[in-house]
């Protein structure tokens, strides 16, 4: 945890007290007291081991005002109270730096504090800390947070005009208070406290920067990415080409490999239903088996699951006879044509349908 410093600022002296080494609030025992000279010059000698530091003006230094607003936000009483003292101070309000503190209601107005210090003032002790390596997160005052804790809504004035003496011990008490929860801040307008701002902003720009290196990263994988998949994909382009011109080589003016493969496999499909279940051979043998002496087939058309036979025999009886065997092996077996020939046969024409397995 980090070691911090709560600097003790009066007109005669000044005290650093520090946290212990394992950065927990309570002060060590040592207390480094360096005297102060004009115009609060001094001299620390290095900041101590602290990583932050918390500082305490002197009371003689600061000047105060008790005004009175209709309502209680601190932040719209801040915007306002230049305003109101502007004709108060010597220089005008731009000169100071001030901050507020609500006292309490009365009569429907709240009383609100105004404590301010000289710009110069508070830029030179600053400027000397900053020297010493000393950088304070906050800048208040132990005499008036005392004040605040023990003093009246209406004796505050009182205590400010004559403040009570406050002990060693109660110095560090207030201190260790003050540490966590500063009465006031005067550091504010231009002397605002910066340190963290920059390291927040630091990290932003750090993670700004590892975020463009993560997505130049990303873009640039994915660019990759893009480039092999169009490599592979005029690959496969390629591929499917070359195939496809293996089996139908005869075509020169190809658009769709897919579509067109596609029309192919539907017209062999309505082929294949002409064969189907039908064996030319077997219906040879089985024509050749249902015929007599003096038969002779001229012609045997197949269509799909058709057969025409043509041939000639020596009567009708005997057409008739060739029919009815026919009837056992096909069906719908028809004499659709017979006539006498030149030779005085029979020609005949029987139409009749094959059984598929």
């Amino acid at each position: 945890m980090s070691r911090r410093a709560f600097l003790d600022l009066t007109e005669e002296k000044l005290s650093v007290y520090l946290s212990g080494n394992n950065g927990k609030s309570g002060f060590s025992p040592d207390v480094t007291t360096v005297a102060v000279g004009a115009g609060f010059s001094f001299n620390v000698g290095g900041n101590l081991g602290a990583d932050e530091s918390v500082l305490s003006l002197p009371l003689g230094l600061l000047n105060f005002r008790i005004l009175e607003f209709p309502f209680s936000d601190v932040k719209k009483i801040r915007e306002l109270v230049p305003f109101a003292i502007d004709g108060l101070i010597l220089g005008g309000s731009g000169s100071v730096v001030f901050d507020v503190v609500v006292l309490g209601r009365k009569e429907g107005n709240y009383r609100v504090l105004v404590a301010y210090v000289m710009k110069e003032t508070l830029g030179s002790v600053l400027e000397t800390l900053k020297a010493e390596g000393f950088d304070p997160a906050s800048v208040t005052c132990l005499e008036l947070s005392q004040i605040l804790e023990k003093g009246g809504n209406g004796e505050i004035a009182d205590l400010l005009m004559s403040p009570p003496q406050i002990t060693a011990e109660e110095r560090i008490e207030a201190a260790l208070r003050e540490m966590e929860r500063p009465a006031l801040n005067l550091r504010r307008d231009e002397f605002s406290y910066t340190v963290d701002s920059e390291k927040t902003r630091k990290s932003l720009r750090l993670a700004a920067v590892l975020a463009a290196l993560v997505l130049a990263v990303f873009l640039a994988d994915t660019t990759m990415t893009i480039f092999s998949v169009r490599s592979e994909n005029a690959r496969l382009r390629k591929d499917i080409r070359s195939i496809y011109l293996d089996l139908f080589p005869g075509e020169t003016k190809i658009s769709s490999e897919l579509y067109q493969l596609r029309a192919h496999m539907k017209e062999l499909k309505e082929r294949e239903s002409s064969f189907v279940g039908v064996s030319p051979l077997e219906t040879l043998r089985e024509l050749s088996g249902a015929g007599t002496p003096g038969l002779a087939l001229n012609e045997v058309t197949m269509e799909r699951d058709l057969v025409v036979l043509k041939g000639e025999c020596a009567s009708l009886s005997d057409v008739q006879g060739y029919k009815n065997r026919l009837d056992g092996t096909f069906g719908d077996v028809v004499i659709s044509d017979t006539r006498p020939s030149a030779q005085n046969r029979v020609l005949f024409t029987i139409t009749a349908k094959v059984k598929k397995a």
